[in-house]
Formats: structure tokens, C-alpha cells, sequence
């Protein structure tokens, strides 16, 4: 053995210092960002802030430090880029478990104190490689009897699922994290030892396969299925890198494509994973919820991360170790995705770099084999929290939690360690160098997939992903972040918050109106204006993108919400939905000129402050309470039809002298008149007034042809409305069977009842159709009120005289207002009473109210109509 000069450092020793001062300088930077994040989270210094895991940042110094001067001592001629690599990654992994949980970061800190005591230890014993080889039989015999005790001792930490550990004391080892060493060490000693003696390939490898076929055969009983599937993976690696035959590789690959279909056949805990990644939207809150919160994790980590500790990546199950990737891409962002990747490839690299220049047939096997394992895991891991691959429960070397995985790399890296330090200036008896280029080449195509895959989910599907009701980030931001008021025109509060940074809720304040205003909960998501207008609300437009890129990157959160004036007003609003405390049905206000919403009311409906605890039972509510009727339900419109109808009649000149009847027999059930006081000659105006449906058929008729389908499209009755509230999906069709019936409201026409109430604002606007408005202005981040958008000009539908003809035939004696009461049918039992009152188009306060009661009221109809319409301001 060589000994450095004293005080003379080597080219690689000052490598291998250089990069340890650089892992030791992200080490450092990542524990300060952890004690500093709850001052970043809640905007304040007066907090209690994180100093636990600096334990583990001195445990990780006083490790990787005395590794550094042990490998000087004892491995002069190692590999300078091994130790600081495995040092950043195991750094990396320690305080983001500690970052998720103080208990297993504190017992991964013991891990990596033992873990390196061994390799101290191990340093220390230049013939440890041919120590391991010696009694490669006795080391492989007791990884086999550890596994196989398992099986009657076996237990799991968590109290379920497989009892792959064994354990006491509160100390767990899993015996095939080792046995993977072992078998890797087994096949490099064996295939060095008889490959040259036995050139036939079967014979030479009968033996290898009965040993592996007996580990596969104790991890299938155990159901260890990602275990088996890597041992597999490993085993043709070695196997390859030794006889260079591609067959290994297609034959392994057909076998383990052959072992996923038995699997899914066999194991349910197969068939759930491997649904879960062929379609995880089908079961997003039950079997697919890890890998759905895994990849949201990723879209929520954007480009440049949440920041340490300012993520929740908590909220992915098991994300201290199976998922401990998608913990990374949350808080380190794709950048630190890519880092990883670079860091993992290179490891891949010098590992396949040692073995290309190994000094013997067994080093170069153990290297590959070593390095195969390394990349394989990685690629399995990373590739399962990405939908890239099934998942399959293996950790990620030197970053996951769990003592025997740790413990298991640093031994690998110690043999890796030895084996660069005999390194020869002559590769290994002159054997093919292409299979290990293979592998190589496989596994960087497999890093290169797994970053694109990531790169995907995380910007190009990150704001779909974020934007989920399921991603309850945005309920833990609303918490830390105040969001933005929905005010009435008068500027009076709608919804406001409560609370300081780090307790704030959403307190509704007519509470009355929850299917129509809405709610925003963690649990049941968002519903109504509060979801139409969150992008607003939370912060995410208006502001400058340095504003938001600052804000995500100091805090991890959005900056402050956005106050809101929306057209309603709030006493009117409160009326509305008073009045239909008793009975099920809708109410709209409109000013009929500007399209602007006054109120929208629909019964039943809820208290969206105790969403909480009666999302459940609102749900499954036979009447509907989270259903909003004025802008969702869909009507026969009836009589309501029958201004609109006639002002299209007169303005297209088809108008007949005089209704021909006033009743109409469909299906054999006749419909008739609201009243039946008529003159002996009943007008057109008359019949209308009474919501004859026999009138309204034969102006419907002398449309002619696709006429009544082309105005009641012009009308908006089958437009889909461009409204921050959820609307009915509709879509006009080519032709209308029976226009006749369909005129009448009682055919296959449906409407809501804000469709209806747009749609007669017509009459008493000289035929114009208004645009709807529900947001009036935004409050500027700078404090000024900026118009929320241009309101679109009314469209001439209906001519101007005839609407005005129509809306003075229905108006009352002194002509202040028209109005019109009307019943129809919804259905077998289901008969429904409107009635609208409206100004008339010289009003300078121009309003319409629309009234629909799901019941035989005609009459209670009008007196809320009326009511309502004489108390607006």
C-alpha cells in the first residue's frame, strides 16, 4: 500500500476536498433555509423556528469529514468523485427526511453514524475484496437465512402490510435490502471464478439462476415484488456485462414482462399498482391517491421549487421513502430535479468508469454489478413516483429513509471505493468493454426518460394538476396567504376572511346564498363565484410576474388576494334568497340594459360556513341544496315564451289576424290558459297575456321552417354563458321536431331561468340583447379599482318597435311596467310557476325580475315578483 506524503496533497485529494466543501456548503445552506422557513411561511421573525436537524448536519460533517481522511490514508489511488457525490446525496436525503419528520430523522442520523463506523472500518482492510470473495458462499447462505427468517419472524414497522423486517427494540433490519449486496457479490466471485473454465453459457450459468431463482422465490412468498423485479434487472446486468450475449437482455426483459401480466393476475397488490399507473384518474382519492399526489407534487414544485420547508410534500403518503423524489421536486423545483438526475448519472458514470479499468475479472463484475444496482433502483424509484413505471417500493440509494438501505449503499460504496483504488492502467485481461458501454447507454437513456417524464408533469401539466380540487396545497396557501373579498356593488363585503397569517378561514356572510356565491374548503374544494374567481381571489393574475416569481420563491406561496366588486347588490341579494326560504325554485334581478346580475337566488340551498361538517350530507341531499337552480336547472320555459314569440312574429311580418286557438292537446294531455276571461274575439296580446299555449304554438308555427329554432338561438336559449358561476351545457340542434309543441314551452325546449331572464330583456329593450356581467372591477394590487372587463355591446335580436308594442301590451294602466305570470309543466308531477316584471325602455332605472317556483304558485309567484321589484333600489 502506498502512503501519501505527509503535507503533500494529491491532484486527488484536492478534488475530492473541493467537492466535499461544496456538499458541505449545500448541506449547510439547506439546514439554514429549514430554520429559516417558518419566518419565510408565516411572514414574521416572532416565530419558533427549526434547529433539530442540525444534529444531522453535525452527525453528516464529522462522518463525510473523518471518511475524507481515512480514504486519503488508506485509498490513495480511489476514486476522488465517489465520497462527495454519495455525501451530497445522503445529506441531500437526511434533512429533507428530517424536513418531514424530526422522529425518523433522527433515527436515519443514527443509520448514518453506524453506516459510517463500517466504512471507517471497512477503509481500514485493504483485502476486504477478497475477504467478501473467499466466503462469497457463507455471505450469500446468510442473506438467504436472513430473508427466509422473515418469513416466520418477519414484522413491519407500521403494524400492516408485508412483514419484510426483522426487528426489536424498536430496530428494524430488511434483509433483502443486504441481500442485494450479497447476490451481487456472489455472481461477480462466481462468474471470475469460472467463466474462463467454462466457455458453454448454460453450464456456466445453471448455478446462478438456481441461486436466484431460490432469493426471487422468498421475496415472491413475501410479496417483496419490487425487490425481485431489481434483483432480476441486476442479475442480467452482470450477467450481460460478463458474456456480452443481447439475448440476456430481450429474454430478462420478456420474462419480467411475462412475471407483470402473472403478477396482475395473481397478486392483488399487483393488479392496484399496475391500475394505478396504467390510469390513476379512474380512483384518484383511493388507490391511485399516491401516485396522483406524487405527480400534483411535481406540479405544484414548478420550475424553481417551493423553497425548503416551504412545500407541504407531506401530504403525499410515504413521502419520507418511496415518494421522497416527489418530496425533492416539490420544495427544490425542476432545477433541483435535474441537479439530482445530473448527480445520479454521474455516480452511474464513475461506477461504470471503475469497472471498465478494473484490475480483474471479479472487480470489474462487482463494480458493474454494484453500479447496475445503483442505477436500476433509481430509475425504478423515480420512474414509480412519475408514472413512468409501476410503482414498486424500493428507496432511492443514500436519499430514502430506512437504516438498511443506507446502511446497504454505504457498504456498496466502500467496495466501489476499494475497487477504483486497484484500479489497473490496463483494463481487466483485455475483456470486451461494450456490454458495460451497453448498460451504460441503457441506463443514461433511462435517467434521460424519467427527467423528460418529470420535466412533463411538472410544466406542462403542472397547472392542470395544480388547479385540482384534490390538491389541498391550495387550501394550506389560503391558510398563510389572505385571499381576496367578493364585495357587493356598494362595496359591502360578500365573503371576507378571519383569523392572522397561519389561521385564516373564509367567513361567508349571507350565509343563505352558498349555491350560489359559493365556498372554498380543503376538503370539498371550491364551488360558485368563490371557484369562478379564484385565480383573482388567490393572487395569481393582476400582479407582476416579479411580483409572483419573488413571492414564490421567498415564501413558496402566492402574494395577497384580490378584492373583488361584483354587480350584486347585498340587501337585495339577501331579500331574494329570503323569499325563497319555503319553496324550491330561483329567482334572477338584472339590469335589463347593461346585462349587470343584481341578485341571483336559488332554493334549497346551504350554509357554506358549515360546509365542513355538511359537505357529506349536502351531497347526497335528494333536493339538491348544492344545485343553483337559476344559472344550472333546466325548464320548460311555458307561457314565458309568448313576448318573446309575438315581437318576433310582428318584426318578420308573419303575424296571423288572430289566435285560431288558445289550447293545445299534446301527448293527450291539454294544456289551456293562466285565465279565461277573454273578449269574444281574444287578441294576440290577450292570449299572450294569459299564457294561452294554444297561441303560442301558431306563432311558433308561422315562423315557418327553422324560424322559431333560429330566434330562440338568437335569443341565447341554447348558448353556453360566459359566467364565473357553473351554467348548464347546452347545444342547439340542427332542427326542432315539433316547433309547434316546443313554442308552446311545453316540447323539448329547456332553458335557465338565466337564460329566460336575458332573453326577455329584449322587450324592454327595443329588441336588444344584453351581455351578463356578475364582476363589476378588481382591486389593483397599487389600491385602484380596474373594470373587471369591457362589457360587450347589447345585440340587436328583435326589432324595436314591435318589442315596445309587446311590452306595452303587457304593461299596466299607468305603463310603468310590463309583467307576465305563466305555469308550465317540467314533468309528470313537476308543474312550475313563472312570473317576470320589467321596466320599459325609457326606464332610467331599467330592471327585470325573473321568478320560477318548482310548484303550483302562480300567485306566490307574482307577490315575491312584485315585492321584490318595488323594494329595488
Amino acid at each position: 500500500m502506498t502512503v501519501p506524503i505527509l503535507g503533500v496533497r494529491t491532484p486527488g485529494q484536492r478534488i475530492q476536498g473541493s467537492l466535499l466543501l461544496i456538499a458541505a456548503l449545500f448541506v449547510v445552506l439547506f439546514a439554514a433555509a429549514l430554520t429559516l422557513s417558518p419566518a419565510a411561511r408565516l411572514r414574521s421573525w416572532q416565530v419558533d423556528y427549526r434547529w433539530s436537524h442540525w444534529a444531522a448536519v453535525a452527525v453528516w460533517i464529522f462522518s463525510f469529514a473523518a471518511a475524507h481522511r481515512a480514504t486519503i490514508r488508506f485509498l490513495p489511488n480511489r476514486d476522488p468523485v465517489l465520497l462527495p457525490l454519495a455525501g451530497l446525496l445522503t445529506g441531500w436525503g437526511l434533512l429533507t427526511i428530517f424536513r418531514l419528520t424530526t422522529t425518523f430523522g433522527l433515527r436515519q442520523t443514527l443509520w448514518l453514524a453506524l453506516g459510517t463506523g463500517v466504512l471507517l472500518l471497512g477503509l481500514r482492510r485493504p483485502g476486504i475484496l477478497n475477504g467478501i470473495r473467499r466466503f462469497k458462499y457463507v455471505w450469500l447462505a446468510a442473506g438467504l437465512a436472513l430473508t427466509a427468517l422473515t418469513l416466520v419472524l418477519g414484522t413491519n414497522p407500521l403494524g400492516f402490510g408485508p412483514r419484510l423486517w426483522l426487528g426489536c427494540c424498536g430496530v428494524y433490519l430488511q434483509p433483502s435490502e443486504p441481500l442485494k449486496l450479497l447476490l451481487i457479490i456472489y455472481l461477480a466471485a462466481y462468474l471470475a471464478d469460472r467463466q474462463p473454465f467454462t466457455p458453454h453459457l448454460i453450464p456456466l450459468l445453471a448455478p446462478t439462476v438456481l441461486v436466484t431463482g431460490i432469493a426471487l422465490a422468498l421475496l415472491l412468498i413475501q410479496r417483496d415484488l419490487g425487490t425481485a423485479s431489481l434483483f432480476v434487472m441486476t442479475y442480467t446486468a452482470i450477467i450481460f456485462a460478463a458474456t456480452g450475449k443481447k439475448r440476456i437482455l430481450f429474454t430478462s426483459a420478456l420474462s419480467l414482462s411475462g412475471s407483470g401480466i402473472a403478477g396482475y393476475l395473481l397478486f392483488d397488490l399487483v393488479a392496484i399498482r399496475m391500475e394505478a399507473w396504467i390510469n390513476p384518474w379512474l380512483d384518484p382519492s383511493g388507490r391511485s391517491y399516491q401516485i396522483v399526489q406524487s405527480l400534483i407534487a411535481l406540479a405544484a414544485g414548478g420550475l424553481l421549487g417551493r423553497g425548503p420547508g416551504l412545500g407541504s410534500p407531506g401530504l403525499v403518503p410515504v413521502s419520507h421513502s418511496d415518494f421522497i423524489f416527489s418530496s425533492i421536486a416539490e420544495e427544490f423545483g425542476l432545477v433541483g430535479v435535474f441537479v439530482l438526475f445530473i448527480l445520479l448519472a454521474m455516480m452511474t458514470l464513475r461506477g461504470l468508469r471503475i469497472a471498465l479499468s478494473a484490475a480483474s475479472l471479479y472487480h470489474r463484475y462487482l463494480a458493474t454489478g454494484i453500479t447496475a444496482y445503483f442505477a436500476i433502483q433509481s430509475i425504478f424509484i423515480i420512474g414509480g413516483n412519475i408514472r413512468l413505471l409501476p410503482l414498486t417500493g424500493v428507496t432511492l440509494p443514500f436519499i430514502s429513509y430506512g437504516g438498511s438501505s443506507l446502511l446497504t449503499s454505504m457498504i456498496a460504496l466502500l467496495l466501489l471505493l476499494h475497487i477504483s483504488n486497484h484500479s489497473a492502467s490496463s483494463p481487466a485481461l483485455h475483456r470486451e468493454s461494450r456490454p458495460i458501454l451497453t448498460l451504460g447507454a441503457i441506463f443514461f437513456v433511462g435517467f434521460g426518460l424519467a427527467a423528460l417524464t418529470a420535466s412533463w408533469w411538472s410544466l406542462w401539466r403542472g397547472p392542470d394538476l395544480s388547479t385540482r380540487n384534490d390538491n389541498v396545497r391550495r387550501a394550506i396557501a389560503d391558510l398563510y396567504v389572505p385571499r381576496g373579498r367578493l364585495l357587493d356593488r356598494n362595496d359591502q363585503p360578500l365573503h371576507a376572511n378571519t383569523g392572522e397569517v397561519g389561521t385564516y378561514l373564509r367567513n361567508y356572510l349571507l350565509p343563505d346564498s352558498g349555491a350560489v356565491l359559493g365556498f372554498n374548503d380543503p376538503v370539498f374544494g371550491q364551488a360558485g363565484a368563490e371557484a369562478g374567481f379564484d385565480p383573482i381571489l388567490r393572487g395569481l393574475v393582476y400582479h407582476s410576474p416579479q411580483t409572483l416569481w419573488l413571492s414564490h420563491l421567498l415564501y413558496g406561496q402566492p402574494p395577497f388576494g384580490l378584492d373583488i366588486r361584483l354587480s350584486l347588490d347585498k340587501d337585495l341579494q339577501q331579500r331574494a334568497q329570503t323569499a325563497l326560504s319555503n319553496t324550491p325554485g330561483a329567482i334572477v334581478i338584472l339590469n335589463s340594459r347593461t346585462g349587470e346580475l343584481l341578485a341571483i337566488a336559488s332554493n334549497p340551498s346551504f350554509d357554506a360556513n358549515t360546509i365542513a361538517e355538511t359537505g357529506d350530507s349536502l351531497g347526497a341531499d335528494p333536493t339538491s341544496p348544492l344545485f343553483n337552480r337559476a344559472t344550472q336547472g333546466l325548464y320548460q320555459p311555458g307561457g314565458l315564451l309568448g313576448p318573446l314569440l309575438l315581437t318576433a312574429t310582428r318584426d318578420a311580418d308573419v303575424l296571423p289576424e288572430a289566435p285560431s286557438a288558445l289550447e293545445i292537446t299534446i301527448q293527450g294531455q291539454t294544456f289551456t290558459c293562466s285565465r279565461n276571461t277573454f273578449s269574444e274575439n281574444p287578441s294576440w296580446e290577450e292570449a299572450i297575456a294569459a299564457a294561452c299555449p294554444g297561441a303560442l304554438a301558431e306563432l311558433g308555427l308561422a315562423l315557418q321552417g327553422d324560424g322559431f329554432l333560429d330566434i330562440v338561438t338568437q335569443l341565447g336559449l341554447y348558448e353556453n354563458l360566459a359566467l364565473e358561476l357553473s351554467t348548464a351545457s347546452l347545444t342547439a340542434p340542427i332542427q326542432i321536431a315539433a316547433p309547434g309543441a316546443a313554442a308552446s314551452g311545453q316540447g323539448e325546449l329547456r332553458a335557465t331561468p338565466l337564460q329566460l331572464a336575458r332573453a326577455l330583456s329584449t322587450i324592454s329593450e327595443r329588441g336588444h340583447l344584453p351581455s351578463l356581467q356578475l364582476a363589476l372591477a378588481v382591486q389593483h394590487p397599487d389600491g385602484q379599482w380596474l373594470a373587471y372587463a369591457e362589457s360587450a355591446a347589447p345585440i340587436q335580436v328583435l326589432g324595436g318597435i314591435p318589442s315596445d308594442q309587446t311590452a306595452a301590451a303587457l304593461s299596466t294602466a299607468t305603463g310603468e311596467y310590463w309583467s307576465l305570470a305563466a305555469p308550465a309543466l317540467n314533468g309528470p308531477d313537476s308543474p312550475l310557476s313563472w312570473f317576470v316584471i320589467a321596466t320599459l325602455s325609457d326606464s332610467d332605472s331599467p330592471m327585470l325580475v325573473l321568478v320560477l317556483l318548482e310548484s303550483d304558485s302562480l300567485a306566490f309567484a307574482e307577490f315575491i315578483g312584485r315585492d321584490l321589484f318595488e323594494s329595488a333600489p
